[in-house]
């Protein structure tokens, strides 16, 4: 029979089968991205937050409730990465707070625990919105009171409370409509439900159930790594297409559906004459031997991801340990200068650019992979500086770097909350080493009022946004408040984007290329911007990222 107190043993299970399920459940969460883009990371973010918490409770010896509270509080607020890592580990400071002091809890203090869990976390947000994982959050809470005050056992007062957490869930596309166009209930919200659940089958004894079949289905083929990531696929397949005739439409639709069908980052770009591929598959030769049905191939090129991963993993060890050796010397040595600058971004390119701004720091990480509060503090710790500015360059990495900023004391942290990288690179080009700075700080974010950008990649799903009607593989323009463009050809598509960006005050259109883009393709585009819009200068540089195959900025 289940008890009607939890102490901090059952607290503990309770916690630990929450994150097991969450776990199990991530890749399902991360398809509930709003976007069908290649990058839906909610229940990765939300993942790897309890599970950085999962490591301090596991490492207590003798856990009380008191330390579970310490340890689930401080774990998770540091390893917070994402929006919705970020709401987690406040949801989590919030209850634990209340608890913190008791041998057992019982009902009223679950509810109370609730109440102060979603006021911490919608103070943590500059600006709510309803059909989030705070609505969820604030519906438990208020039926957590309100259940509270009745004669209820613990197992139904749990049950019910879940139960009515699902049904908030439900109706999250009726509160915010850009769910309900891409027919999905809150990935956010369905993450803290899923751990709810895991908790409560702890609470009834049993182990949380296993995912279903579509949950799952991308689980069963994965390999994890040791840095948290995942390869799903392990050859990158790469080749050139000659056929005898300029391939219709059609058949490259058809050959881009048959790799999709058993693999994933599918890229097929044509100029007429040629068809460039790129996939990931567990089969490379069955991407060959389709593709030789439309032509002669040449430039060949099949790489083993996981071994290629496995290396990268060992290079950017050696780097950061590199990197914080010097720090840690440099600090020693020398006396704090007066301004530092950290950033981040994703790719080698965007790298150098940085660098050569004269950011102290570039933290890696970006859309496909946001940095934790840790990440962002590890950072700050490294720049000697009275004074740092911050880039987070990503809309989905502002919270942790206000985080970050909120438990560093001995620095003045300013952020600055560029949410693509163009307006980083932008905000720090404005930076005036002459002036004061909270003057840099109200120039700076005044620059990132001056550009707009569109973000090129292509779409995992079939779905409805506004007036686009979106296929799987279809190319998409991704500007700041929506989609500006969806075509079959990055190309045509890009061009179709910046038409959509462009205001009579432009000046300058800045390519930057990323892995899936070659060079030559960029100097074409931006040719044909160029020819387009002759007022406006046109740059290019390689910014290196993955997913995305060109980053358009329009100043």
């Amino acid at each position: 029979m289940s008890s009607n107190t939890i102490d901090a043993v059952l607290l503990a299970k309770m916690f630990l089968a929450g994150a097991q399920n969450l776990d199990a459940r991530k890749d399902w969460i991360n398809e509930l991205n709003v976007f069908p883009v290649p990058d839906g990371d909610t229940g990765t973010n939300m993942t790897m937050t309890i599970m950085s918490a999962v490591k301090e409770v596991q490492a207590l010896d003798d856990p009380s409730i008191k330390n579970l509270a310490k340890a689930i509080s401080n774990g998770s607020l540091r390893g917070a990465r994402g929006n919705s890592g970020v709401i987690l580990s406040q949801l989590f400071r919030g209850f634990a707070k209340v608890i913190k002091g008791a041998d057992e809890i019982d009902i009223p203090m679950i509810a109370e625990a609730c109440q102060k869990a979603v006021e911490t976390a919608y103070k943590a947000v500059i600006k709510p919105k309803e059909g989030t994982i705070l609505t969820v959050a604030r519906g438990i809470s208020e039926v957590a009171a309100k259940l509270a005050e009745g004669q209820m056992n613990m197992e139904d007062y749990l049950r019910s409370v879940i139960e009515y957490g699902s049904q908030v869930l439900a109706r999250t596309p009726e509160m915010l409509p850009v769910l309900k166009e891409a027919g999905v209930v809150d990935s956010g919200g369905q993450g803290l439900i899923v751990i709810l659940e895991g908790a409560y089958e702890a609470f009834m004894g049993r182990e949380p159930a296993r995912a279903s079949a579509g949950e799952a289905a991308a689980e069963e083929t994965e390999e994890r790594t040791a840095a948290g990531e995942e390869i799903r696929f392990g050859y990158c397949a790469e080749f050139i297409i000659h056929p005898a005739y300029t391939l219709p439409e059609a058949q490259i639709d058809e050959l881009r559906a048959f790799l999709l069908s058993s693999g994933e980052s599918v890229v097929l770009v044509t100029d007429g004459e040629t068809v460039r591929v790129h996939a990931h598959t567990d089969d490379p030769g069955a991407a060959i031997s389709r593709a030789l049905a439309y032509g002669p191939l040449s430039d060949i090129k099949v790489d083993n991801l996981r071994l290629a991963h496995h290396e990268t993993l060992i290079h950017d060890a050696e780097r950061l340990a590199k990197e914080q050796q010097e720090a840690m010397a440099e600090n020693r040595t020398e006396p704090p200068k007066p301004v530092g600058f950290i950033a981040v971004s994703a790719g080698e390119g965007f790298r150098e650019i940085f660098a050569g701004l004269g950011v102290d720091r570039v933290i890696e990480g970006g859309q496909t992979m946001n940095p934790s509060t840790e990440d962002v503090l590890n950072a700050i710790d490294q720049v000697n500086a009275e004074n740092i500015f911050l880039f987070p360059n990503n809309k989905n990495i502002i919270m942790a770097a206000n985080q970050a900023r909120e438990l560093v004391k001995e620095k003045n942290v300013i952020v600055i909350p560029a949410v693509t990288v163009p307006q980083g690179i932008a905000a720090l080009i404005s930076y005036d080493p002459g002036l004061p700075v909270i003057e840099n700080r109200e120039a700076m974010q005044a620059a990132l009022d001056t550009v707009r950008t569109c973000e090129l990649t292509y779409a995992i799903r079939d779905t409805h946004i506004g007036d686009a009607e979106i296929h799987q593989g279809d190319i998409m323009a991704v500007g700041d408040n929506g989609i500006l463009a969806v075509g079959k050809e990055i190309h045509e598509t890009a061009l179709e984007g910046i038409r959509a960006m462009m205001t009579e005050d432009a000046a300058l259109i800045s390519i930057y290329f990323g892995e899936g883009y070659s060079e030559e393709n960029a100097n074409r585009l931006a040719q044909a911007a160029g020819e387009l819009y002759p007022d406006c200068d046109v740059e290019v540089n390689e910014g290196g990222q993955p997913v995305y195959y060109c980053i358009i900025s329009v100043e």
